[in-house]
């Protein structure tokens, strides 16, 4: 359960903060960059949700915001602590620590919806004969931009994962939700049809 009472702590003020297993590491950690990429795509995914969408991409789009805490919450407590062990369920004084409740973790079953939510709603589009120009209304865009950043997010977990152990359901469910806001994004523009395709060299001579 979270409690938040005081939301300034200014334990932060030196550029460090804590993970969810209490390791103190720079602003700047490779892992701070990933989850902190999660909560900008959760909040892009926001603005999305107050633009004119269909009744069932808000819905699934709303599960996706909850979806990406849980992934946040993942990222923020490592599989292992420094030595390679698992981490204790209580600290030698016999308090409560960060291992004393199971961490938080991504699933398969949560990528496997976003697939179903997928093949749902391209079943009402056309095939592709290009790339699309992101835009046209503003639902198609907003999710045009959250599908970019989420790009953007799975990339730096990726790079996380080069130095450090990750859930890999985690990469698994970031790749899913980039193919979900392309398909989303299609759909705000009736069902794919006011889509605007790329035309190469269009505008060369």
């Amino acid at each position: 359960m979270v409690h938040l009472n005081q939301i300034y702590t200014r334990s932060g003020d030196q550029g460090e903060t804590s993970l969810g297993n209490g390791d103190r590491v720079p602003k700047t950690a490779a892992r701070i960059i990933a989850y902190g990429g999660t909560d900008e795509l959760n909040s892009i995914l926001g603005i999305a949700i107050q633009t004119d969408l269909p009744q069932a991409v808000k819905s699934t789009l709303q599960n996706i915001q909850n979806d990406l805490f849980d992934l946040g919450a993942d990222l923020c407590v490592p599989e292992a602590n420094k030595t390679g062990e698992d981490l204790p369920e209580e600290d030698s004084q016999g308090k409560d620590s960060p291992g004393e409740h199971p961490p938080l973790r991504v699933v398969e079953n949560q990528s496997t919806s976003l697939e179903n939510e997928i093949d749902q709603l391209n079943n009402h589009l056309d095939p592709l004969s290009s790339f699309v120009l992101p835009g046209v209304t503003d639902s198609a865009a907003s999710l045009h931009h959250a599908r970019t950043v989420c790009r953007r997010v799975e990339i730096s977990v990726l790079q996380l994962a080069e130095t450090e152990k990750i859930n890999p359901q985690i990469v698994i469910y970031l790749n899913r939700l980039s193919d979900y806001l392309f398909v989303a994004a299609r759909y705000c523009n009736n069902q794919g049809k006011s889509d605007i395709l790329w035309v190469p060299g269009q505008n060369r001579s």
